[in-house]
């Protein structure tokens, strides 16, 4: 038996550790823009020479056509697009959100700039919805991702390895999300000043998503037991944190990573996080959804497998009574 273990930790860790550097390292390797949206403004004759430069970078953006500036601006306060080119009288003007990934928009200027330099024409830059002075390169949020997983992780395995069932183990989960909620909204918004939206409403965000991990690894320990831990929290942090897109975007990461991170919690809470913070909920219906059925699923989890726990107990056969006090 001890040369099994022996065995199964030579062979269980190196094979770990290459699936952690693949998860963290592959999807940063192959950062680059895929069908990432971005408008373009002005009149038809004047911008088919701009979308004719953008379709020759292949699959790099999804083009969205405005009629003016003041559309494309909407488009960018509504998270519908990252950026916008304007073709202009005077030139091209760039619409930028670096809010909403400081990483897109360097993107956007550079690609931009180095076009216009070929063609001996500058290129005026406008942040329609800056990042915040105090965080101006997204850091603090994108670092907001893992401690919000590990800490509902951990509210998830304290509550199934205390023993907390049914009504309990959902009190204390929502409880534990809650607490973590306010603290991390008081060190982000009030402390940190790196969020400028409203200050409950991004207290929810924070509770909604380590709610969501920590009900989904307490649920699934209710089903299959102690094993449901490990496989919830590897899903989270192998695949969950890689693959959020937080520190660039979704349409940054090779595919499928993108489109399987934001179904997941870290994925949802950071993008749910920028649009309440700095778009003023734009965009916040689809992260907000999957974030409320990962806890919904999670705590139903935790009630049904209480309930299966209840009914086997009580439907198993009683213990032979003793002759001696029979007689």
């Amino acid at each position: 038996m001890s040369t099994r273990r022996m065995i199964a930790v030579v062979v269980l860790v190196p094979a770990l550790a290459a699936l952690a550097l693949w998860a963290f390292a592959w999807p940063a390797a192959r950062t680059a823009p895929r069908d990432l949206p971005l408008g373009v403004a002005g009149p038809a004759a004047a911008t088919a020479q701009v979308e004719r430069q953008l379709v020759q970078q292949a699959g790099a953006f999804e083009i969205h056509r405005y009629a003016d500036e003041a559309a494309a601006r909407d488009a960018i306060e509504d998270r519908t697009v990252y950026g916008a080119i304007v073709v202009t009288a005077q030139g091209p003007e760039l619409l930028t959100a670096s809010a909403a990934s400081p990483t897109v928009a360097q993107l956007l200027q550079q690609a931009v700039a180095k076009q216009a330099a070929a063609e001996g024409t500058e290129v005026r830059t406008v942040d329609v919805v800056p990042a915040p002075e105090t965080d101006p390169r997204g850091a603090a949020l994108n670092a907001s991702v893992l401690p919000l997983a590990l800490a509902g992780m951990a509210a998830g395995a304290a509550v199934t390895l205390l023993g907390l069932r049914g009504i309990r183990a959902v009190t204390a989960l929502v409880g534990a999300a809650a607490l973590i909620g306010v603290v991390a909204a008081a060190l982000a918004h009030s402390w940190l000043e790196v969020l400028t939206g409203d200050w409950w409403t991004e207290a929810g965000v924070f509770t909604l998503a380590t709610l969501a991990v920590s009900a989904a690894v307490a649920g699934l320990a209710a089903l299959i037991g102690p094993a449901g831990i490990g496989i919830a929290s590897f899903v989270v942090m192998f695949l969950g944190n890689p693959f959020s897109g937080a520190s660039s975007a979704p349409q940054m990461l090779p595919e499928p990573a993108g489109a399987i991170g934001q179904w997941l919690p870290p994925g949802a809470g950071a993008s749910l996080l920028r649009s309440v913070s700095f778009f003023d909920g734009a965009a916040a219906m689809g992260p907000a959804l999957t974030l409320t059925w990962w806890a919904a699923l999670g705590l139903g989890a935790v009630l049904l497998g209480n309930a299966v726990r209840s009914r086997k107990a009580s439907t198993a056969p009683a213990p032979a009574r003793d002759l001696a006090s029979v007689s």
